[in-house]
């Protein structure tokens, strides 16, 4: 199952991925990097295999926003109770995986497996945006919403994607045809790769994380 990890630099997307996969929690990060994890796991008594990219979250160019969204089977779009513009950033980013998956391998009727997570709620004297307003707009653009603290609880991150994946499970479900397998571009496969299924020594930060863009071709 692949899932892109999208929204704004420092919203905690890569906190929150490294949480989930080895139920620890690393604060710091450099926003500029970013990977695919691949991590295996039981959901519901099903074995998964997940590929998860976290993405830099930085203004790029639209082939690349283009290719990671045709990549992936799922999203998770971020934003941080603590920044007003990475919330505004939110319905521009489910219009875009709504626009580029609709072109590509679903029909126009069928909405790709998507959830809001509010993070970094434990921050409450920094709060920005409200529960209430985190609420109305998932409603509005008919998505599950999570408000969550990656840093105080790993449970909370198992939610967000275990969510994610029994989303994707009811489509297959409903329109098997539609999921079939993708090609994989040059550029993603260009993305550096982390088997993320063995729990860290102390030293986590020594993943050896690249950047996207240095793949790039000329």
């Amino acid at each position: 199952f692949r899932i892109v990890v999208l929204g704004q630099s420092a919203v905690g997307k890569t906190a929150m991925t490294v949480r989930f996969i080895t139920k620890r929690f690393i604060g710091e990060y450099d926003p500029t990097l970013e990977t695919i994890y691949r991590h295996a796991t039981t959901i519901d008594g099903e074995f998964v295999h997940f590929e998860i990219l976290d993405t830099a979250g930085q203004e790029e160019d639209s082939l690349l926003i283009e290719e990671k969204i045709k990549w992936g089977d799922g999203f998770v779009i971020v934003y941080s109770v603590t920044d007003k513009c990475s919330f505004d950033e939110v319905m521009r980013l489910c219009f875009l995986v709504n626009h580029i998956q609709s072109t590509s391998r679903r029909s126009n009727t069928d909405q790709p497996p998507i959830v809001i997570v509010a993070n970094k709620k434990d921050l409450q004297f920094d709060r920005m945006v409200s529960t209430n307003d985190g609420e109305n707009l998932a409603k509005a653009l008919k998505h599950p919403f999570y408000e969550i603290s990656t840093r105080d609880s790993y449970e909370e991150t198992v939610i967000v994607f275990s969510a994610l994946y029994n989303e994707q499970m009811k489509q297959v479900t409903s329109s098997p045809s539609q999921f079939k397998r993708k090609t994989v571009s040059k550029l993603i496969e260009k993305i550096p790769k982390i088997q993320a299924n063995s729990t860290p020594s102390s030293n986590s930060r020594s993943f050896s994380f690249n950047s996207f863009k240095d793949y790039l071709p000329e």
